[in-house]
């Protein structure tokens, strides 16, 4: 690819300072150093001296001070006339260009089927969960949340047996053994199930936290009620989560669009034991 240094106005005021700095330099060190040769010291000496070193009272260079006031001039000017407050920007513009690809990538998969998230879920997850979670999503033996088990009764009974946490809610962390036996199992099937049928009297410990609906008392905690659909993981990838292996980012940056998000959350359901 050929590169026009003369297209960008920031190419040309880089190639325009390096050379205005080459031609000072080679100018002051040839006069410095031709003065070394010639030039003996005189004038006045001050009282002070460090080891026999003392220092003249001679007034700063003419041209020290305006190099030093120069240079004062140029950055201001360069700040808030040249750039970057008032001229291109390859930061800005990738922004915008990213920002337009988004609204345009949103516009087209507004309503995509279910195949369509699949496939566009698979590839998001292979990019952005897989270094972490596994090629195969089960976590890498442990060291990070395991898809096979999440969305399903048996994710919610481990999550009571080794609780939650890192996910920002007020209510704070969830503790683990909050409940136990036919009790926690209980309950896991009440919310894997969708939260429909008999409510368990166990749910009264999770109701503390999570309301009686379990949609999380306004905010203050998960909404349970949405659990094992994309929209619970959507919230998790939105709020990011504490792991075994460090600290797993929000995705709320525009990284991702909100179809990908709904796309990746479908796959990662997708996942788990059927």
């Amino acid at each position: 690819m050929k590169i026009n240094l003369s297209s960008d106005v920031v190419n040309q005021l880089s190639l325009v300072g390096a050379a205005a700095i080459i031609i000072l330099t080679v100018y002051v060190a040839g006069k410095y150093i031709k003065q070394m040769k010639t030039d003996t010291s005189t004038g006045e000496l001050a009282e002070e001296n460090w080891d026999g070193i003392g220092e003249y009272k001679n007034p700063v260079p003419t041209g020290w001070i305006a190099s030093f006031l120069g240079t004062m001039i140029w950055a201001l000017w360069y700040w808030f006339l040249g750039y970057p407050l008032n001229a291109f920007s390859q930061i800005g513009q990738y922004n915008e260009e990213v920002k337009a690809y988004n609204a345009e990538f949103e516009k087209k998969w507004q309503n995509p089927d279910h195949d369509t998230l699949m496939a566009m879920g698979e590839g998001v997850f292979l990019v952005q969960c897989a270094p972490c979670h596994g090629l195969d999503g089960t976590g890498i033996e442990g060291k990070a949340q395991g898809f096979d088990k999440w969305g399903s009764e048996k994710g919610v009974l481990e999550t009571i047996q080794k609780g939650s946490k890192g996910l920002g809610y007020p209510m704070g962390e969830m503790p683990a053994g909050l409940l136990s036996g036919d009790d926690a199992k209980a309950v896991a099937k009440y919310v894997a199930g969708g939260m429909k049928g008999e409510k368990p009297a166990a749910f009264a410990t999770c109701a503390s936290c999570h309301g009686e609906d379990g949609k999380g008392l306004g905010g203050q905690a998960p909404d349970i009620s949405a659990y094992g659909t994309p929209a619970f993981v959507i919230d998790v990838l939105n709020r990011g989560k504490q792991g075994f292996i460090g600290t797993m980012p929000k995705f709320n940056d525009g990284r991702l669009t909100e179809v990908q998000k709904k796309a990746v959350a479908t796959y990662i359901l997708s996942l788990r034991e059927k």
